[in-house]
């Protein structure tokens, strides 16, 4: 029951992802980010059984920090990405199969705005909208009909409000709280 979505507008990517923690039919905690920063440029949504999706989010930032202070800068959104989704498919060859569906989106002054689906088989595909959980199902047919490719950072947020929205009035459990966070060339924000 956990909902991720994300935007890539002309210069920016909007990540949103619920905050609630569902076991089966119980409510565990309603204020757990299911975001997490990758770089200053850069982060990943993770969807997926609870305790997997905690200890493979936990593995990928330890890696790519470590990544960093060797190296001593940052690795690009789609070096994370590529990282990710080897380790994701190396671990679904192993007796340690993690259920986590992705989201990694950031910003590159070379490339721009990227977002990247990487589904639990470790396939990644860059895309301009989408997201993984029970709550896509009602967010795709408005990601296809107001998708933009040269949306500005106003309409994507009101795109997102109206996939919150449908989502709200349609899903039977209640994602009441929803985090976004926006990546430009600026860095990362949160929205209010």
């Amino acid at each position: 029951m956990e909902t991720i979505l994300g935007i890539a507008g002309s210069d920016f990517v909007m990540l949103a992802a619920d905050t609630m923690k569902v076991k089966s039919v119980m409510l565990l905690d309603d204020d757990k980010t299911k975001i997490h920063r990758l770089t200053d440029y850069s982060m990943m949504a993770a969807v997926g059984d609870g305790g997997d999706s905690l200890q493979f989010t936990d593995f990928i930032l330890r890696n790519l920090k470590l990544y960093q202070v060797t190296n001593g800068y940052d690795l690009s959104t789609r070096g994370a990405v590529h990282f990710t989704r080897t380790n994701l498919s190396a671990y679904l060859r192993s007796n340690a199969r993690y259920q986590v569906s992705l989201l990694i989106g950031g910003y590159d002054p070379v490339s721009g705005p990227e977002l990247h689906f990487i589904d639990t088989y470790g396939s990644s595909m860059r895309i301009p909208y989408g997201g993984h959980g029970s709550g896509i199902n009602f967010c795709g047919p408005i990601l296809n009909e107001f998708y933009k490719p040269l949306l500005d950072q106003r309409e994507a947020y009101g795109l997102l409000q109206k996939c919150v929205a449908e989502i709200q009035k349609r899903l039977v459990i209640n994602l009441r709280n929803f985090d976004v966070f926006l990546m430009n060339k600026m860095g990362i924000r949160k929205m209010e």
